[in-house]
């Protein structure tokens, strides 16, 4: 199977996406990255019917949330936008959404020929 066949490579920012609704993500940071990873594994991304790769970048006190079936989550070693767009650099020619409200991190992974949405996409 080629990159064009691959299922849409799906990347979502957890901070920036947990940080889009001031529910008191603040408190618990990893618990906040957890209950997105876990409705991203329930719900895949609404709206999308077909196959989809679910990778969730976790950065600072959320690293280390560990992957669940139907999600891959990466602990970024530093910037989880930079981590982002490396993942992006990385995945060929395959198609990849990011879901980031982040204006710089929409503009860097754009360059590199990403789509873009926001948090609202994976957000109840």
């Amino acid at each position: 199977m080629d990159d064009t066949d691959s299922p849409l490579l799906v990347i979502v920012d957890a901070a920036n996406v947990v940080g889009s609704v001031p529910d008191g993500w603040w408190r618990d940071r990893r618990g906040a990255a957890e209950r997105l990873r876990d409705r991203l594994a329930s719900d895949g991304l609404p709206g999308h019917s077909g196959a989809v790769e679910v990778v969730l970048v976790v950065e600072g006190a959320a690293r280390g949330v560990e992957p669940v079936p139907g999600v891959r989550v990466e602990s970024a070693p530093g910037s989880g936008d930079d981590h982002i767009v490396d993942l992006v650099a990385r995945s060929g020619d395959r198609s990849r959404l990011v879901v980031t409200a982040d204006r710089e991190l929409r503009r860097r992974v754009t360059a590199l020929g990403a789509d873009v949405t926001g948090p609202r996409t994976v957000r109840p």
